[in-house]
């Protein structure tokens, strides 16, 4: 049995240490490795040499400014994560490794209003057959994460109240989805979950501070601070959408006026060109509209990203984030939608924020949130969970 400050758990915690810093990057150099553990290079070559016999890494020849190196990543037979995003009107599910590369996605149209074990039952059945159709054993697969367009009480694991999902009011996401695959169950609301998505593989790369905005039925933003997402004592922080821009304006589904969701939201917008465009008309129709010369569809998204910028001013001057990503169908619009809310954060934001921030464009589109559904298994699980034991409990 180990003891605390014994030889064997120092050498088990400096395992897990290696193994953390290249689950989190999906691979790393050995000096880099060094660098980010604070552990010697000697120390990370024989560890690295002993999670390589163990099976737990592979390492791979590169070069690194200019010089030959070694990269090193948790090994494909290490494990399978699996994300599931719930979006308002369809449900994703992707496969991943723990050496972050994606091996499938599927999507399929689904109302996630019908019932929430309609919902379950149907993400449970397109996880095992998307297992299938690659050859994966379900025994492979150590953990889920699971994206709701609602926010999720860090307390009880509960869906919080929201007008988006009524019908799952006070439903447990994780001990739902958990009960069905048998594996641990990680859950987050699909804002946060696109900022994770964007920062491991989009426009959010390298970067430590940033918020992503997502505009569809509502409007969220999920927030990186210090690489970490910024949930809050209530698991409701980023709820961007009901900052308040006119105190007389529209009545919002939150039961204030004039909240920015109510200028932005495909809900209200969109009857805004119902005269001239008719009912059937989708915010990936107006964006493509809009991108194709239409001047009611390009109005009506400009004022859209000055509302934005809005908000994002007051994010600034709150949070002074680098970097803000806008994800979602209206992220396609690119600078008919960035440049007014550049123009709107240029003058509400405090000069010192504004001239700090870059805005973007997702690069993932509706992928985002169940990229970041794999990226939220990869941040939560435990680094023992990869180790053989005959590694976890070696002697130093």
């Amino acid at each position: 049995m180990e003891t605390p400050g014994s030889q064997s758990s120092l050498h088990r915690a400096n395992l897990e240490r290696v193994v953390r810093a290249v689950r989190m990057a999906g691979s790393l150099t050995q000096a880099e490795i060094a660098r980010t553990t604070g552990l010697s290079a000697a120390t990370v070559s024989n560890i690295v040499r002993e999670l390589k016999d163990g099976g737990t890494v592979q390492v791979t020849p590169t070069s690194a400014g200019g010089r030959r190196a070694r990269s090193v990543s948790l090994s494909g037979d290490a494990g399978i994560v699996v994300g599931v995003d719930f979006g308002h009107s369809h449900l994703r599910i992707a496969l991943g490794n723990l050496a972050h590369q994606v091996l499938a996605e599927e999507s399929e149209p689904f109302d996630v209003d019908s019932s929430a074990d309609q919902g379950f039952d149907r993400a449970e059945q397109l996880v095992q057959r998307l297992l299938a159709a690659y050859d994966i054993s379900p025994r492979k697969v150590i953990g889920v994460g699971l994206g709701v367009p609602g926010p999720i009480d860090m307390e009880s694991g509960a869906l919080g109240s929201t007008a988006i999902l009524p019908g799952w009011t006070g439903v447990n996401p994780a001990k739902e989805m958990g009960k069905r695959l048998g594996v641990p169950v990680h859950v987050d609301n699909d804002a946060n979950l696109g900022a994770l998505g964007e920062q491991v593989w989009g426009s959010g790369q390298g970067s430590d501070d940033l918020a992503y905005i997502k505009v569809a039925s509502g409007v969220g933003a999920g927030l990186v601070i210090n690489g970490q997402i910024y949930r809050g004592p209530g698991g409701t922080a980023g709820e961007i959408g009901h900052i308040t821009l006119d105190e007389s304006g529209p009545v919002c589904r939150c039961g204030n006026r004039g909240c920015l969701e109510t200028f932005t939201a495909a809900r209200y917008v969109l009857p805004l060109l119902r005269s001239s465009h008719g009912d059937g008309l989708t915010m990936v129709g107006m964006v493509d509209l809009a991108n194709e010369g239409d001047p009611g569809c390009r109005r009506v998204i400009a004022d859209i990203g000055r509302h934005i910028g809005s908000g994002v001013a007051n994010l600034c001057n709150l949070l002074n984030p680098r970097r803000v990503v806008l994800g979602g169908d209206l992220a396609e619009a690119g600078d008919l939608v960035l440049d007014p809310v550049r123009d709107s954060v240029a003058r509400y934001a405090i000069p010192s924020a504004a001239r700090q921030l870059t805005v973007v464009s997702g690069a993932l589109g509706g992928r985002a949130e169940v990229l970041g559904a794999l990226a939220l298994v990869l941040s939560e699980m435990g680094d023992a969970t990869v180790l053989p034991s005959s590694l976890a409990a070696s002697p130093a």
